[in-house]
């Protein structure tokens, strides 16, 4: 057990990035509102100009990154746990195939809709948590709990990325790309000017000149990371799924979630345009079960998002009816434990796996 004093400790490191990002908003403020707009623009028009541009996009910019932070992260439903005596039962089974035999028996009579599996056809279930994981679902050790639709741990808000905030974060993302797109070209001029030394003294020159060298770099860094996200969000993967596709009864599938670009992208943001935009949750969906690319031939298939009153936007996906295969159970091979059990290191950080539980870290890369 980890010490009070160590886990208020680590507690308090982990805002840090926070601290480091809000600051840098602040001075931008003062430098932009202040140092630019008031002290060294002469022309009043151009003054109201870029104070009446700039505001929307820091107002949008913080609130997304405020609601990115503070949404609580996607708890996992009451039923998909154990209880006790079940536990104690999963305890003290004689071999893993006992154990295997309870979490089916389990997902049945409780009607989980669980389709991913482990490599050898068993569900997945976390040690930790004492439960069967739904799909999309992972354990996070910073968070200390089972994260739905987990995509990753981001150090930069203090908070799971998952599908809670999935929408914050992207949008997150692209607001702070057009903020500093627009710091940077409006301060280029002036940028020019300094840097040539012909105009402008003392300090605010220097504000201005760090000023642009941050938004530019700050852009270049998100113009990445909010690209990547675009394209996770139009093949609707996380960033865990990327690197380790999900499983299901016919195998890994990459795409096994991905419904059509449109679909894709409603099932992130909502189907009501006026608030596609805006940091409100307007994601699709309870974040446990959902809809799958299914071959028509398909015998067994699944029920995952209901009945739909309009056919699906994707290219030919349907929303399938359930249906329950006795014969699940024996599709349970001998071990429950990830194959990739062991470090995974990948170029947008580093994804850890651990045997039974599948416990799972994301680092996100440090763009900022």
């Amino acid at each position: 057990m980890v010490p009070w004093a160590v886990r208020c400790c680590l507690a308090t490191v982990r805002w840090l990035p926070v601290v480091f990002i809000t600051a840098v908003v602040a001075w931008s403020y003062y430098a932009y509102v202040i140092q630019l707009c008031i002290i060294t623009v002469e022309s009043v028009p151009e003054k109201v100009i870029y104070l009446l541009l700039y505001h929307p996009f820091l107002i949008l910019f913080a609130w997304s990154y405020w609601k990115t932070i503070f949404a609580d992260p996607s708890p996992v439903p009451k039923q998909f746990y154990l209880s006790d005596s079940d536990v104690q039962r999963f305890q003290t089974a004689e071999n893993e195939e006992a154990q295997r035999q309870i979490l089916a028996k389990m997902a049945r009579e409780r009607d989980l809709p669980v389709q991913c599996r482990t490599v050898t056809g068993a569900y997945r279930y976390c040690e930790k948590c004492k439960l069967i994981k739904p799909d999309r679902a992972h354990h996070c050790s910073v968070c200390g709990t089972c994260i739905l639709k987990m995509d990753h741990h981001c150090p930069w808000v203090n908070n799971c990325v998952c599908f809670n905030t999935y929408k914050f974060f992207v949008i997150f993302l692209g607001y702070g790309l057009l903020y500093c797109i627009y710091v940077s070209l409006t301060v280029l001029k002036y940028f020019i000017q300094f840097w040539s030394g012909g105009a402008g003294q003392g300090m605010g020159r220097f504000h201005i000149l760090f000023l642009f060298f941050t938004a530019a770099m700050f852009a270049i860094s998100l113009a990445s990371l909010f690209g990547y996200h675009c394209y996770l969000s139009s093949q609707n993967r996380s960033t865990l799924e990327s690197f380790r596709p999900p499983i299901f009864r016919s195998g890994p599938d990459k795409n096994g979630f991905s419904l059509g670009a449109r679909a894709n992208f409603q099932e992130v943001f909502g189907d009501n345009k006026k608030t596609w935009f805006l940091p409100m949750f307007t994601s699709m969906g309870d974040g446990v079960s959902y809809p799958t690319r299914v071959d028509a031939n398909a015998a067994n298939t699944y029920n995952t998002m209901g009945n739909t009153a309009s056919p699906s936007f994707g290219d030919g996906v349907t929303y399938p009816t359930r249906t329950v295969d006795d014969d699940s159970d024996q599709l349970l091979g001998q071990r429950q434990r990830w194959a990739e059990e062991g470090d995974v290191n990948s170029p947008s950080g580093q994804t850890r796996y651990s045997a039974f539980d599948n416990e799972v870290v994301i680092t996100a890369p440090k763009y900022m």
